[in-house]
């Protein structure tokens, strides 16, 4: 398995016969190099979405025009984007399970907000969303945005994902500290990596606190378009 940050929220990981893009805001990303963007979409095979939100579905579509593939996400999302840009999408919904080629992505509940702004104004964009994506024998929790919850308990029991990546930046979202709190009272994480964070002053500028908090878990920070292997 390999991941690669891209910046803030969004990732590349490749599990199995998949090249996932999870939540790929690259356009307008402050941290996200441009000369590096076909380095980081090469060879797609899909994009998961956890949320409306700018700073991760602005620029979705075009992506999926120029790869040529499905988005992933919540029902009322897809509904919209397949109206709007007339993109191939899969619409689901909280305990789905949708099976791309070797790899099963599930989606779970997640605590934020979920919208596309407008010239009136803030529109619905269906509910916000987490990801359980199992393959190669093991199972990868993508949190999206969201603070702690309750649902932890079961999702962690019952999907136990050896990888967890958490966002972590603050102010939108759970910070360090209380996405180490959830990492050690719901899971049983082997490795970690933070997101949701450093791409503005107003979050989170450092995972120091997260790694101090999880001595035995392998917190991984890698910088922006590097490579962790698993």
């Amino acid at each position: 398995m390999k991941i690669t940050w891209l910046g803030h929220a969004s990732f590349r990981i490749e599990i199995a016969d998949q090249v996932l893009l999870v939540d790929p805001w690259l356009e307008g990303n402050p941290v996200f190099p441009d000369a590096r963007k076909e380095d980081a979409i090469r060879g797609a095979t899909a994009i998961l979405l956890t949320h409306g939100h700018f700073d991760h579905a602005s620029g979705v579509a075009g992506l999926a025009k120029t790869l040529g593939v499905p988005v992933l996400g919540i029902f009322d999302l897809m509904g919209h984007l397949e109206k709007t840009e007339g993109i191939e999408v899969t619409g689901f919904n909280k305990g789905g399970t949708v099976a791309l080629g070797e790899v099963k992505v599930t989606m779970v509940n997640a605590a934020h907000s979920s919208s596309i702004a407008t010239d009136h104004g803030p529109m619905y964009a269906g509910a916000e969303a987490g990801y359980m994506i199992a393959g190669e024998g093991r199972t990868l929790y993508v949190s999206g945005d969201t603070d702690i919850m309750a649902d932890m308990a079961w999702m962690g029991e019952y999907h136990a994902p050896e990888i967890g990546i958490l966002s972590a930046g603050g102010h939108f979202t759970m910070d360090m500290e209380r996405a180490a709190w959830a990492a050690k009272r719901y899971f049983d994480f082997k490795t970690v990596i933070p997101c949701h964070y450093k791409t503005f002053p107003l979050l989170e500028q450092s995972a120091d606190k997260l790694v101090e908090a999880l001595p035995g878990v392998d917190v991984k920070t890698p910088d922006v378009m590097e490579t962790v292997e698993l």
